[in-house]
């Protein structure tokens, strides 16, 4: 009787001892581990910084067309034909990406297509679909057929150009070969230069300034220091 009793306890005993240690770990843990105050909450308080494979656009987001607008940019400005824009500095950049000449390749194309959404602004106030000129001009930067086609560019056509990624598109294939050609996004000396030499808008102090004023306020067009994300709103009760 007493072998079967001792057996029953050489069994059970340890067994016991690392219960026991499990419930003491996890009681030191929780006594040690500093309980979140309105100070120190347990998670950050500050939102997400904005992911450069989703930056900011200035048309209306929310939408599949949109984001589709917005990656096929991104795409080209990365990997395809738009690439030589990042890798340009602009004489006159300061005035629209304070920025932009440290920032690396992906905030650099995150600039290049935001500065195409806010010109579509101006352009065709976003709609794909708009034909200006009598005709003339077709899409969200309202390309002229015949300089899509002097350009390469795949759509050449009207009905081709009223597509919103086939435009875009070739919007950045013109100017990644007028921007690196003058080194300007628009400046006039004897002739506008850059972007000012193929878009009405630019020509337009008050829309210049319009469109650098929201440039400049994006997160990829402000110091790395600077784009901490601000505290979010809390109604938290006053300290006595």
């Amino acid at each position: 009787m007493h072998r079967g009793l001792l057996l029953i306890l050489l069994i059970v005993l340890p067994v016991t001892l690392a219960a026991e240690e499990t419930v003491l770990a996890s009681v030191e843990s929780t006594r040690l581990a500093p309980a979140a105050t309105r100070l120190a909450p347990d998670q950050s308080l500050r939102p997400a910084p904005r992911s450069l494979r989703d930056p900011r656009m200035r048309w209306p987001a929310g939408t599949r067309e949109a984001a589709l607008w917005t990656q096929v940019m991104l795409s080209a400005l990365e990997q395809g034909h738009a690439r030589p824009l990042i890798e340009t500095v602009p004489r006159d950049i300061a005035q629209w990406c304070p920025a932009y000449p440290d920032n690396p390749a992906p905030a650099r194309a995150a600039f290049w297509a935001g500065f195409a959404s806010t010109l579509a602004k101006y352009e065709s106030t976003y709609r794909p679909q708009a034909v200006g000129g009598g005709g003339l001009w077709h899409g969200l930067l309202q390309i002229l057929p015949g300089t899509a086609h002097f350009n390469k560019c795949t759509a050449t056509t009207g009905p081709a150009l009223r597509n919103g990624a086939a435009n875009l598109s070739c919007a950045l294939r013109i100017m990644a070969r007028t921007v690196p050609r003058d080194q300007a996004i628009s400046l006039k000396d004897s002739r506008w230069r850059g972007v000012a030499a193929d878009w009405g808008p630019m020509r337009s102090e008050p829309k210049r300034r319009d469109m650098a004023r929201w440039l400049s306020q994006q997160s990829y067009c402000q110091p790395i220091q600077s784009t901490r994300p601000r505290l979010r709103p809390a109604s938290w009760p006053p300290t006595v």
